[in-house]
């Protein structure tokens, strides 16, 4: 994980290696600690929404190193017909096979059916529907 940090640290501009940084550290620091629950890649206010697209992309390889152990992971952008474009991380092997792209968009929109329907079932019964 180091030597990736490296490795961006000297490909990336100062200011943008440390906004991944600021982007990275609680979720590295909660798969260091095992800390289970959900854990945002994002950061608050107008400086989240006005992060590039590139380091956004850098940030979840980051996490994807941790995760993985793999240096290999690759950025794809899959077209699903009801979720629209979805940027997935995976493994050079999966970006490159067609089949298991469609498989990963299927599944994407497959959970994006699901999603709707219980958001209609939760609004029909006056529960919370930001969830």
């Amino acid at each position: 994980m180091d030597l990736y940090l490296d490795l961006l640290r000297a490909r990336m501009t100062p200011p943008h290696y440390a906004l991944l940084l600021r982007m990275v550290e609680p979720v590295l620091e909660a798969i260091e600690e095992q800390r289970a629950g959900p854990i945002e890649l994002s950061l608050e206010g107008a400086e989240g929404e006005n992060v590039p697209q590139e380091i956004r992309d850098e940030a979840s390889l980051v996490v994807a190193v941790a995760v993985t152990g793999r240096l290999d992971n690759q950025i794809v952008e899959i077209e699903t017909e009801d979720a629209g474009p979805v940027r997935v991380v995976t493994d050079s092997g999966t970006a490159a096979d067609p089949v298991r792209c469609r498989e990963i968009a299927d599944f994407i929109c497959e959970r994006h059916r699901q999603d709707e329907e219980l958001r209609g079932i939760a609004e029909v019964s006056g529960l919370p529907t930001d969830v």
